[in-house]
């Protein structure tokens, strides 16, 4: 299948399962990877980041990133450092590796998704793709991560790397206080002719355009 944006790159709407099949791979470990991609226009958060380890290799640490597209080198390239998880076990196994994380994001904005890995004795690879993707990066002894990313300058403007996140987008809905604690309003009724019917949808118009404020 190889690898490919929306898939099992960049983001994505569930997390991959399947091996990305015998593509272009390279080292891994004691390097930093980044891969960019544009955040879905609905998309508020990331709740996963993952990356495909395609060898069995000696245990190890790992951590996931993300990174604004700010870099100082070439323009769009990963610069700052927004998020970084904690140190995660590679484990000995190949297959896909995952972190379940909180980030806040912005919708419609390109992001540079990284994962750093732990050198390890026997070399560990991740697939890339050379074709479909918006940019991939590497930093050789960048397992940490650094902040800003200080990579090779855009390599590969258009490759994608097996690394994903799965974002989530937000929520139309109704809040109400109840003793200084926020709780979401589940259901609407209203009145009609002595009967109560259920709300399923709230709309507003604003500038001409209707929004949904809760349900879909």
């Amino acid at each position: 299948m190889g690898v490919t944006i929306g898939t099992n790159s960049g983001f994505v709407t569930s997390a991959p399962t399947a091996d990305p099949g015998a593509f272009v791979s390279t080292t891994i470990d004691n390097t930093g990877w980044v891969t960019r991609d544009t955040s879905p226009a609905a998309a508020i958060k990331i709740k996963e980041i993952g990356w495909w380890c395609a060898d069995a290799t000696e245990a190890g640490n790992w951590r996931g990133a993300l990174y604004a597209a700010d870099g100082a080198v070439v323009p769009g390239e990963a610069g700052t450092r927004l998020y970084l998880t904690a140190n995660q076990a590679k484990g000995t196994t190949s297959g896909w590796k995952s972190v379940a994380v909180d980030w806040s994001i912005s919708p419609s904005t390109a992001y540079w998704i990284g994962v750093g890995v732990d050198n390890v004795a026997t070399t560990t690879t991740c697939r890339y793709a050379m074709i479909g993707g918006s940019g991939f990066d590497t930093k050789n002894a960048g397992a940490a991560m650094s902040n800003p990313f200080g990579g090779g300058a855009l390599v590969g403007a258009a490759y994608c790397a097996a690394i994903y996140v799965i974002w989530e987008a937000a929520t139309p809905g109704i809040k109400i206080n109840i003793g200084d604690v926020w709780k979401d309003v589940t259901g609407v009724q209203i009145n009609i002719g002595d009967t109560w019917k259920t709300v399923t949808k709230g709309e507003v118009n604003i500038g001409d355009v209707w929004k949904t404020f809760f349900g879909s």
